[in-house]
Formats: C-alpha cells, sequence, structure tokens
C-alpha cells in the first residue's frame, strides 16, 4: 500500500509538472549560474537564460539555449522566482 502510495503521488506531481501547475518552495533558489553562450546559430536566435528548478527535493540547473522566435519582433520575458505568502513560486518566460 505504501509503495502504491508513493507512486501515485509521483504520477500526480508529473502530471501537475506537466499541465504547468504552480510549484511553491519554501526555500529560495541559490544565486543564479554565469552561463556562457555558445556561438549564434543563426542570426534571428534568442538567448533564453538558464534558471534554477525545483525537483524531487533539490534545486537543479536548467542550462540556457538558444531558441527561434514565434513570430517577428517577439521579445522573450524570462521566467523567475517570486516570494510569496507560503514560500516560493515559479513564474514561467514567454514570448510578448
Amino acid at each position: 500500500m505504501r509503495r502504491f502510495a508513493l507512486a501515485l503521488t509521483i504520477a500526480v506531481i508529473t502530471a501537475m509538472s506537466a499541465f504547468g501547475c504552480v510549484t511553491t518552495v519554501r526555500t529560495g533558489p541559490p544565486p543564479a549560474r554565469v552561463e556562457i553562450r555558445p556561438a549564434l546559430p543563426y542570426p534571428e536566435a534568442v538567448w533564453i537564460d538558464g534558471h534554477w528548478d525545483y525537483r524531487y527535493g533539490e534545486w537543479v540547473w536548467r542550462q540556457g539555449y538558444w531558441a527561434r522566435a514565434p513570430f517577428p519582433g517577439a521579445i522573450w520575458i524570462p521566467g523567475h522566482w517570486r516570494e510569496g505568502p507560503g514560500g516560493w513560486r515559479w513564474v514561467p518566460g514567454h514570448w510578448r
């Protein structure tokens, strides 16, 4: 029964992450890492900064990457961690 409960909990957390549900963490993320950007792969590429993710009880660094803007003139608004009632929440990045 205990294994079933653990498996169910992991499945629910995984599903919530996949559908963009809000994660609240009690402690803030470590300082951002300094990343060296690789060479620009094509003229329209936009750099998406790396950031800390909270996975399975620990902070994990997600490296930055080059991306193609979804439409001409699109601007990337970076995601960030915001402190609020109950802890820290991830505010996803988006195109504007």
